[in-house]
């Protein structure tokens, strides 16, 4: 039930922030990282995003990033966008991070707002475009100003949007107004980063979802989007309401990466939970959890 890209849909209406599957000694699991992706574009995402924070950037290295994006694009690169994070807080770092995934076969690239450093707006400007010019890859912004520590100004977005290779934002602020606001100022395609959001995004005019929860809900997400875009909102609002267990299991406790992992285990997608440290892996009754809020969702395995 894949959507297809669009100049307003660039990378699609659904896509999911993929985990980095690991093997419990934490060496990165490739055998389960294709499995995923395939499960995930057979589910009906439209692309992936690769080495983002559900992905665990902080603690793979350039190697990995580069062996993982090229074993999901040789996998499903023919059926969906396959998106790679060049996230770092030092611009070169993501300047080589872009290069080395746009030598692998991937769509676009996925650029965060430094954290921790908190550039000025000049900053953040000069980030993007820097790393925008390095590949001829399309790009994603990233604005996530909880984890950043500093938000995209309008103004900024005003003049990233005529980079000819910038062309969509993954909005995790939770000001849907702004950013209906924004869309329309800069015509960039505005995704949202909270599974809670989806529905409010398309209302006014977002393109769809970058999500965790997409990793089991991203068929009902789809339809989700089909019936909107079908004019049937009354529909596309029951299968939302059907999702939010596991939108809430996964999201609420804000370790969405450990999370997930655990739905994985549950409906036996990996073998394990396993995460690099400092994020350590669900807890029994956190899988607990997240198997009560699959079988309340309907999606029990």
């Amino acid at each position: 039930m894949a959507l297809p890209s669009t100049p307003a849909r660039p990378f699609g209406a659904v896509l999911t922030a993929m985990v980095t599957p690991m093997t419990p000694d934490g060496s990165i699991d490739l055998d389960a990282a294709v499995r995923v992706a395939k499960r995930l574009v057979d589910d009906g995402n439209d692309g992936i995003v690769l080495n983002g924070t559900t992905g665990e950037s902080p603690t793979t290295h350039a190697p990995e990033k580069q062996d993982l994006v090229a074993a999901v694009v040789d996998a499903v690169g023919d059926r969906a966008a396959v998106v790679a994070g060049a996230c770092s807080n030092d611009t070169e770092h993501a300047i080589r991070m872009a290069v080395q995934a746009a030598e692998v076969g991937a769509d676009g690239l996925l650029v965060v707002s430094p954290y921790y450093s908190r550039p000025n707006q000049e900053g953040l400007y000069r980030h993007f475009a820097t790393i925008a010019d390095s590949t001829d890859l399309p790009v994603m912004l990233y604005d996530i100003p909880g984890r950043a520590g500093v938000r995209i100004a309008p103004a900024t977005y005003a003049r990233v949007a005529e980079h000819e290779r910038i062309v969509a934002t993954k909005d995790a602020t939770a000001d849907v107004y702004a950013a209906m606001r924004l869309a329309d100022a800069t015509g960039l395609a505005w995704y949202s980063g909270d599974d809670s959001l989806l529905l409010p995004f398309l209302v006014h005019g977002g393109a769809g979802i970058v999500s965790v929860a997409g990793h089991v809900l991203g068929g009902r997400f789809a339809e989700v989007v089909a019936r909107f875009d079908a004019g049937d909102v009354t529909g596309a609002l029951e299968v939302f309401r059907r999702s939010a267990p596991v939108i809430d299991a996964v999201n609420g406790a804000g370790f969405q990466a450990v999370m997930i992992k655990a739905v994985l285990e549950v409906v036996g997608l990996t073998d394990n939970r396993h995460l690099r440290l400092p994020n350590v892996g669900a807890t029994d009754a956190e899988v607990d959890l997240v198997r009560a809020a699959l079988e309340a969702a309907g999606l029990a395995p």
